[in-house]
């Protein structure tokens, strides 16, 4: 099993809308809002690290209001 955390900057009063969709993605397991440089922090998990990547990733980068996103790939 691979888990990522999938960091994601959205424009300015949409985070909550875009928690929403992506609380509902398959490989999603846990995502909330934060402050910090990020506004959403997404957990993803799946068997291999092309699903997490393909999947759940870019997914997210592909919706309306997204900046930006990094994912951290866990290692252990």
């Amino acid at each position: 099993m691979v888990r990522a955390f999938i960091m994601t900057r959205v424009e300015t009063g949409h985070a909550e809308g875009v928690l929403a969709e992506v609380s509902g993605f398959e490989r999603v397991t846990e995502a909330k809002v934060v402050a910090g440089d990020f506004d959403l922090v997404v957990e993803a998990e799946g068997e291999e690290v092309y699903d997490v990547l393909h999947s759940a990733s870019n997914a997210i980068r592909g919706l309306t209001h997204v900046v930006d996103t990094k994912t951290y790939v866990c290692l252990e």
